[in-house]
């Protein structure tokens, strides 16, 4: 019997080294197989015989990851104080159905993800950044998250950091866990509570249970008998349920905020009964905004705005399966053949409130069946209007009928890696390698409205009958029933609905080639090395392809613009580039073992890269360390990253989309003058007459530009490691870092664009960009009414602060206590100095650090730490407490800026800051099962409050930043690991 187990595994090891010779290549990072002393560290493709490298480096370890209890790697990240919120699974207005890194707060696009030291492909075609739902959780061994530039080391796209997922590619036996975890919270925020009261709302139980996932994995692994190679593969299985706002009281309604600070249920004006705005009112004492009632008009006000907050998710369903295997072979120590095989399959559906129709103009005959006498008076008579003309309305009316609209998500992968490395000769090794990743995306909106239907549905006359019709025979062909919304006494029909409900369709996929081929040398032993140390030079150069597609393919209702709850169309996306790139890499050991010189080390590297797109660039890098004694080492690098336009922010066709936050220019008082606002487009016929949007969502022209240039990025870190003798069991860094990008490739800023124009700030510049509706003045009541802010090489941007990492062991025994075990202590933090954007050369810049709102975005704390105290107890347990710090943040309107300074709200202009308390444990039942568990946010401290007030910003929900803040209460957490 184990002579035919020796068989099985001798033929999967062979079988697994001859299918990878069959497959495509891929790029590597790792040492060769006979030198296992020297290993090659995150930042560098050089081997070298210590785990400090130059570029700071924070890792996350498997441990960590199970401490918190984390069923989503996003969750892991987001817990770094290097990681800003970025998409994720408690996004569901503008999620992509993907969860993204942004290290610094600088864009995910601007952070690299790997895999072993390879290049992930974009995550999906709807945006570039690199998918975390494709890593699978079980397998992943650590996590390292350097700062800063690496793009002469790693190419573009690491311009703020690089992301490095380390995989246990070489397990041995078999592993199976199953996890189990929900949240619970206790509603009872009075102030919120009251607010939803005061609307007749309905509120949540007082203690809810909810949010379940359940997580199954295994990962089995088996090495040759001769020791030479090994093969992993590994099974994810997730289930997510799904949260509503409704099931939490501070997000039960769209909260607003009144000038003196007092809560309210706010919500949108596209309501059930219909808003209806009368375009072309002339009496200058009727506002010419009315709300149906029975089947008359009655002025519109605050109580009658749509509370769209309980049909949206808080926390996306989701459903995912992930499986795949790494494996390698040593032939001998010339060829060890590897290869890389990973798949994933994400469904998950994102709802929010539901369609209608969205402030779009239409044309209704003074004659029509749909209006009763009283509303033709309104309408039409007391504006001149004959029975044969047609009022010019805008008509906001929610499609409550036909429920939430519902983004049906599904994102599958691919991605096969193959290469060949070993030994050369004398001190040379190479690694040769290539990859292929496959994204595919299919996705299908439901619940939508047609607005072409919906104009017919509203072009309506009387048969022979006397039973209003359509009045197109040809839409009556098609299903066409009349939408009866001037008449709230009269249901709208099943048939109405049937012909107005439209889907949307969207499908593409993102393909990413890599090839490339790296050799290491140490050339200490021809003879090239410092008299004053006694390790060689050591270089590592090589070349890489990559080429880089996307393809997004939209039907005919998508592109047109035809769907109401869309803000705008979305136009399908095609293109490619490649780059040919060239790179080295030096580290000179100056001086070893000296008297106040324990080691001094240099190191440089370039990258040369041509890109079929925007052409030629070159990075590199430069630093050094310095260690006086084993005790302290100092460090220094400065890295010249770029980043190049990817397929999206150049080949998107432009189209209008809901990425403006306000109009200070709207509403019966507005916030700007009467001059301001005319510098806008305002007349002064509109001022004071123009609609608020409730909901906060305002229209911009978005879309690529294909004669963008790269990114360039410069970046500077000084830092201290200490790892006294006297502390043996203690680390601590410091390292400052300063990150300047120029050019940056985005929009401008519609707020930006539209309050400098206000202001009179360049306005030969700005003020052209806006372009008002020339009926109503409105920017969101159709699409007339839009701010230019399509993508373009802008400006600056720069970050600046400190980080601080810290572990330290106490074994107990040492103070006095035997038997009891040790203490593990670890510490992570950011110190934030300035982050500082500006939006034009040669413009002035505002500084983000502390701030939060329209134009900064997301909360950016001036401090972030996270520390956690672990107990190994002498009795198979392990308990463990770690202590969340966000510190407190303004809403940028405070700021004297004259760019952010503006018209604060009490109880919206302040965060206090947050502190976050969590517990695990885990106890090991017996050689093979261990038992976790634990729970985070302890004391179910509630999300702070920011609205849509705040910003329109897409990481804005349920009435807070989700993926800043826990939102969702107390998280509990268990699971069962057993291992044979």
């Amino acid at each position: 019997m184990k002579g035919f187990e020796s068989r099985i595994r001798q033929s999967l090891l062979t079988g697994a080294a001859i299918g990878v010779c069959a497959l495509t290549m891929s790029t590597t990072a790792f040492a060769a197989a006979d030198d296992l002393q020297e290993i090659v560290i995150t930042g560098s493709r050089i081997k070298t015989d210590s785990s400090v490298g130059i570029s700071p480096v924070t890792t996350v370890d498997n441990q960590e990851i199970k401490l918190q209890g984390a069923t989503r790697i996003e969750d892991v990240l987001n817990n770094l104080p290097q990681v800003f919120a970025s998409q994720g699974g408690t996004i569901s207005n503008g999620s992509t159905g993907t969860a993204t890194a942004n290290l610094r707060g600088l864009g995910a696009s601007r952070t690299l993800v790997l895999i072993d030291g390879h290049r992930m492909p974009a995550g999906s075609p709807l945006n570039s950044a690199a998918d975390l739902n494709e890593i699978p959780a079980a397998l992943v061994k650590r996590v390292d998250v350097l700062s800063g530039g690496a793009s002469a080391v790693y190419g573009a796209d690491a311009v703020s950091g690089v992301v490095n997922f380390i995989m246990d590619d070489n397990f041995e036996g078999a592993k199976a866990e199953v996890g189990y975890s929900f949240y619970q919270h206790n509603n009872d925020a009075t102030k919120y509570q009251n607010a939803v009261k005061a609307r007749n709302f309905a509120l949540p139980d007082n203690d809810v249970t909810d949010g379940f996932t359940r997580t199954y994995s295994g990962v089995l692994g088996v090495n040759s008998t001769d020791g030479k190679g090994n093969i992993t593969v590994y099974a994810e299985y997730l289930k997510t349920q799904p949260l509503l706002q409704g099931q939490r009281d501070y997000s039960a309604c769209a909260i607003s905020v009144s000038a003196k600070g007092a809560y309210s249920c706010g919500g949108s004006g596209t309501t059930a009964p219909a808003q209806i705005i009368d375009n072309i009112n002339t009496n200058p004492n009727d506002s010419g905004d009315y709300v149906v009632s029975g089947n008359g008009l009655k002025d519109y006000t605050s109580a009658s705005a749509f509370n769209y907050a309980p049909y949206n998710y808080y926390q996306r369903p989701d459903q995912r399966y992930s499986a795949g295997f790494f494996g390698h072979y040593d032939f001998n120590e010339h060829v060890q053949v590897y290869t890389q095989f990973m798949f994933h399959d994400d469904h998950t559906l994102a709802q929010i409130a539901p369609s209608g129709v969205f402030g779009q103009q239409f044309s209704i005959g003074c004659n029509s069946p749909l209006l009763s006498a009283s509303q033709v008076q309104t309408l039409c008579t007391d504006n001149g209007l004959a029975a044969t003309d047609s009022a010019n309305v805008s008509i906001l009316r929610r499609n409550v009928e036909g429920g939430g609209r519902m983004d049906d998500l599904r994102h599958t992968s691919y991605r096969e890696l193959v290469g060949l490395k070993g030994d050369l000769w004398d001190g040379w090794s190479y690694d040769a390698s290539a990859q292929r990743s496959t994204v595919i995306l299919s996705e299908t909106y439901k619940n939508d409205f047609s607005l072409a239907r919906t104009a017919e549905a509203l072009n309506v006359t009387t048969n022979s009958s006397g039973q209003m019709v359509c009045a197109n025979a040809t839409a009556v062909a098609a299903g066409c029933a009349p939408y009866t919304i001037f008449n709230a006494s009269t249901p709208i029909s099943q048939a109405a609905l049937n012909y107005l409900q439209t889907p949307g369709f969207k499908e593409g996929s993102t393909v990413q080639d890599v090839v490339n081929l790296s050799i290491n040398g140490d050339l200490g032993r021809y003879g090239l090395q410092s008299p004053l140390a006694n390790r060689g030079v050591a270089i590592a150069f090589g070349t890489e392809y990559r080429r880089e597609e996307l393809t997004l393919k939209v039907d005919q209702e998508f592109d047109t613009g035809d769907l109401a709850g869309q803000g705008g169309p979305t136009h399908g996306v095609a293109g490619a580039y490649d780059v040919r790139e060239a790179f080295m890499e030096v580290k000179i050991p100056v001086i070893q073992d000296k008297p106040f010189i324990k080691e001094f080390n240099i190191e440089g590297g370039y990258r040369y890269s041509d890109y079929s797109t925007s052409g030629k660039t070159d990075t590199y890098k430069v630093g050094g360390d310095w260690a006086p004694t084993s005790d302290i080492r100092f460090r220094a690098g400065f890295n010249h990253a770029v980043r190049a336009p990817n397929v999206v922010e150049l080949f998107t066709p432009s189209g209008v989309a809901l990425g403006l936050s306000d109009d200070p220019c709207a509403g019966a008082s507005p916030t700007y003058s009467a001059a301001q606002c005319a510098r806008t487009g305002v007349s002064a016929a509109q001022y004071g007459r123009i609609t608020v949007n409730g909901a906060g969502q305002y229209n911009d022209l978005e879309g690529g530009n294909t004669a963008l240039q790269p990114e360039a990025a410069d970046t500077l870190t000084v830092g201290t490691v200490i790892t006294p003798t006297f502390l043996p069991d203690l680390t601590f860094s410091a390292d400052y870092y300063n990150i300047n990008i120029d050019g940056t490739i985005n929009g401008i800023g519609a707020d930006l664009i539209l309050n400098n124009c206000a202001k009179g700030i360049n306005t030969s510049y700005f003020c052209p960009l806006v372009h008002r509706d020339p009926t109503t003045g409105s920017l969101w009541l159709g699409t007339n009414g839009y701010v230019v802010n399509t993508n373009q090489n802008t400006g600056r941007l720069e970050q600046s602060g400190i980080d601080f990492n810290a572990n330290y062991r106490v074994d107990l025994a040492d103070v006095g206590l035997d038997k009891v075990g040790a203490l593990n202590f670890n510490l992570s933090g950011t110190y934030l100095i300035d982050f500082v954007t500006q939006a034009l050369p040669g413009s002035d810049g505002y500084d983000c650090a502390g701030l939060y709102g329209a134009n900064c975005g997301v909360p950016a704390p001036v401090w972030r730490h996270k520390v956690r105290a672990t107990w190994d107890t002498p009795w198979d347990a392990q308990v463990s407490v770690a202590w969340r710090h966000l510190s407190s943040v303004d809403w940028e309107r405070v700021s004297s800026n004259a760019t952010l300074h503006g018209t604060t709200i009490p109880n919206l202009s302040h965060i206090d800051s947050y502190d976050y308390f969590d517990f695990s444990g885990s106890y090991q039942v017996s050689d093979w099962l261990t038992l976790s568990g634990g729970v985070n946010n302890v004391f179910d401290k509630d999300p702070p409050l920011a609205t849509t007030q705040v910003s329109s910003s897409a990481y804005i929900n349920g009435n807070t930043y989700s993926q800043v803040y826990d939102a969702l209460g107390r998280y509990f957490f268990f699971r069962a690991s057993a291992k044979f």
